[in-house]
């Protein structure tokens, strides 16, 4: 992908980012290192840091920034913005949809609505 233009960068950027900080506060991962390694680190700062998504996303996208950003005015936008791509990724795929179905006759236009959540 060297041949990428600065949109095809940030969105693999931003992929990038999500998975790894997915595997690193969700997963056992391979042979259940990320385990040894969260049961390593304990209840320490680092500890704790391995259990908050949108925390570890903002360290996991700091290399990341890297590879999409060429001018390095542009580094910390592209950085925080990784890492919130990538929180919005994780929240789209935790939020559940309620599909409601259109009664015969017409109705409501909406088919998909997120879960309501007491608002």
């Amino acid at each position: 992908m060297s041949g990428a233009g600065p949109m095809a960068r940030f969105a693999v950027a931003a992929l990038a980012t999500w998975r790894v900080t997915h595997l690193l506060a969700s997963e056992d991962g391979p042979g259940d290192a990320v385990v040894r390694l969260r049961a390593r680190l304990g209840s320490g700062q680092a500890g704790q840091l391995m259990d908050c998504f949108q925390c570890l996303s903002v360290w996991v996208a700091a290399p990341a920034s890297v590879y999409v950003t060429r001018d390095r005015r542009d580094a910390v936008a592209v950085w925080l913005a990784l890492s919130g791509a990538a929180c919005l990724l994780e929240r789209a795929g935790t939020e559940p949809l309620v599909v409601e179905t259109i009664p015969e006759g017409g109705g409501s236009d909406a088919v998909l609505w997120p879960e309501a959540s007491g608002v």
